[in-house]
């Protein structure tokens, strides 16, 4: 667990495992990193709000006072009564409402409050979680997704941060999802097809193709799949195993690379794909850097 403060997606990794074993020790973590990432923003604002005088103002008293700032946070964090205490016992409100809905076989009430992220709290994403406080939903989907497309660069070679702004391309950041039938999501955040040698589950929707450079709306099936892991674990072995992407593998490394052989493999028959995920590539990296400062 990272001691700074801040939010750090291996620190979410840490506390999923946790909540299986221990979930009122991981709800008094999650409520400390939620506290942390509070007074960290908290102490930047007023650090903006401040006015500088501009004489020893430089890159070396820059990070002086960054750290100082840090160490304040760390001082109002867990404080008794304090905020981390209220967000604690919101989430053990909405636990244990979502442990007695699912003994009842009902969905809990949506929280009115922000909620806690649901693998920590030991309870369904879906009923108690929408979004990590103090997040946007771009920093929302990466804090979620990086630990499975840190698994796909492993496999392939291709850098985390290009996966993940790939699926965010696909899906505006998770927000417009491929459903099924019956509105539940089918987890396909890269938009695969679902071709003749598709054997797993599949959905079908409306979807835009771009035909001699024109947009067209047309019906096609879409592969689903059970969570959003198996879809990145999908993802990784279409871009080892098709011949086709084999450009896209070899030269992944660098970010026009990847986007362009995606698009000259034919991923996608938008012609400005390429362009469009470059400047998604260059929104994750910087996101990442502001998760992990």
């Amino acid at each position: 667990m990272r001691s700074g403060v801040g939010f750090d997606a291996n620190a979410l990794r840490s506390l999923q495992a946790q909540a299986g074993s221990d979930p009122k020790a991981a709800i008094q973590e999650t409520a400390k990193q939620f506290e942390s990432l509070f007074m960290q923003q908290l102490m930047k604002s007023m650090r903006q709000a401040t006015m500088s005088s501009g004489l020893l103002d430089n890159s070396g008293t820059q990070m002086g006072t960054e750290l100082l700032d840090t160490q304040f946070a760390q001082k109002l964090t867990g404080l008794p009564n304090g905020l981390g205490a209220m967000i604690a016992r919101q989430l053990e409100r909405q636990m244990g409402a979502a442990a007695t809905a699912a003994a009842a076989g009902t969905t809990p009430t949506a929280p009115t409050a922000p909620a806690a992220p649901a693998a920590a709290a030991g309870a369904p994403q879906a009923e108690v979680w929408n979004r990590l406080p103090g997040m946007s939903k771009a920093q929302d989907f990466i804090a979620r997704h990086t630990g499975a497309a840190q698994k796909v660069e492993a496999e392939t070679g291709i850098p985390s941060a290009f996966i993940l702004s790939q699926a965010a391309h696909e899906t505006g950041w998770g927000g417009k999802q491929i459903k099924n039938a019956d509105g539940t999501p089918s987890h396909n955040l890269f938009g695969i097809k679902a071709g003749a040698g598709w054997k797993g589950a599949v959905t079908e929707v409306t979807t835009t193709e771009y035909v001699d450079g024109k947009p067209q709306k047309v019906k096609a099936k879409f592969r689903a799949y059970a969570s959003a892991e198996e879809s990145f674990r999908d993802y990784a072995k279409l871009m080892k195993d098709s011949p086709r992407y084999s450009k896209v593998v070899a030269q992944g490394g660098s970010a026009q690379g990847f986007a362009v052989n995606l698009q000259r493999a034919g991923y996608a028959t938008d012609p400005a794909y390429a362009d469009k995920l470059g400047r998604v590539i260059n929104t994750t990296l910087r996101l990442q850097r502001t998760l992990t400062a």
